[in-house]
C-alpha cells in the first residue's frame, strides 16, 4: 500500500506513514492529499496506531503553490471540502494518530498535524501560517482545528503578521504536547503509538470519536453523550478483562515516571 507520494511501513500493529515529497519540503499537491486520503481509509484492520511522518528535513512545508490554479468559488470551495475529507480521515480513521515533526510545519503541514491526536516535534520544527501574506485562507481544515488547540487570537496573530513559532514555543501553547532533541521525533513517536496500541480498541475509539465531539456540546449534551460512551466502553469483554486483571494484582498501578 505504497505511492510515489506517501509510503506505508508495518511493525506488528503499529503502522508508519511517511509523506514522501523530500525535494519539495513534503508539500502537499493533490496527489499527495489523495493519497493520504486513501492509505487511511483502506489501512489494515490489524493496525491499532498510526505514525505519521515525513522524509527527508521537513515534516511538511505546506500546499505546493506550484499546483495553485485559477479557480472560480465554486471550484475553490470544492477543492476545499477535498482537503476536508482527506484531514477527516485522518482524524476519525481506523487507529490514534502520532505526529513525528521536525522542521516546516507550516500552512496545510500545520493543517494536517492538527488533525492528528498526538503530536511530537523534535527541536528543529517551526510552525507558521503564511497565507495571510499570500493573499489566501487556510483551506484544509485549518480554522477549526488550530483554534482548538492554540486559540483564535494566536491563529489570527500568525496569520496576520507571518508570526513563525519555534519548537520551544509551540510546545508551550499546545502546537505540541512532546518536545524531543533533534532527529528523535520518529523515534519517540514510535514509542508512544505502542503505548496506545496496547489500549483497548474502543476506548481508543471513544477517545478520537467522541471526546472531540463532547467538548463541543452544551454541558447537559456532553455529559449524557459521556455516561453513553462510558456505558459502552466498560461492558466489552475486553473491558472487563482488565478490570479484573487490575482488582486481582496482575495489573501495573498507576506510578511517576
Amino acid at each position: 500500500m505504497t505511492s510515489k507520494d506517501v509510503q506505508l511501513e508495518l511493525r506488528d500493529n503499529i503502522a508508519i506513514v511517511r509523506l514522501s515529497r523530500p525535494a519539495k519540503r513534503n508539500a502537499l499537491s493533490d496527489g499527495l492529499v489523495l493519497a493520504i486520503r486513501e492509505m487511511f481509509e483502506t489501512m489494515p484492520p490489524s493496525v491499532r496506531a498510526i505514525v505519521l511522518d515525513g522524509e527527508g528535513d521537513h515534516f511538511c512545508a505546506g500546499l505546493d503553490l506550484s499546483e495553485l490554479k485559477e479557480r472560480d468559488a465554486g471550484a475553490g470551495m470544492m477543492h476545499s471540502r477535498m482537503w476536508h475529507a482527506a484531514l477527516e480521515a485522518v482524524q476519525y480513521g481506523p487507529a490514534p494518530v502520532v505526529a513525528a515533526l521536525h522542521g516546516a510545519v507550516v500552512g496545510g503541514g500545520l493543517e494536517l498535524a492538527s488533525a492528528c491526536h498526538i503530536r511530537v516535534a523534535d527541536e528543529s520544527t517551526f510552525y507558521a501560517l503564511p497565507e495571510g501574506s499570500r493573499g489566501i485562507f487556510v483551506g484544509g481544515g485549518g480554522a477549526v482545528r488550530i483554534p482548538r488547540l492554540i486559540g483564535a487570537a494566536r491563529m489570527a496573530d500568525m496569520m496576520l503578521t507571518g508570526r513563525v513559532y519555534n519548537a520551544q514555543d509551540g510546545e508551550r501553547i499546545g502546537l505540541a504536547q512532546y518536545l524531543v532533541p533533534t532527529g528523535t521525533a520518529t523515534e519517540k513517536a514510535i514509542e508512544i503509538a505502542t503505548r496506545v496500541a496496547s489500549n483497548a480498541p474502543l476506548t481508543n475509539y471513544a477517545l478520537m470519536h467522541a471526546l472531540p465531539r463532547i467538548a463541543e456540546q452544551p454541558a447537559d449534551q456532553g455529559f449524557l453523550t459521556e455516561a453513553l460512551m462510558a456505558a459502552i466502553a466498560q461492558s466489552a469483554p475486553e473491558a472487563k478483562s482488565r478490570v479484573r486483571d487490575f482488582l486481582e494484582g496482575r495489573a501495573n498501578k498507576v506510578k511517576k515516571d
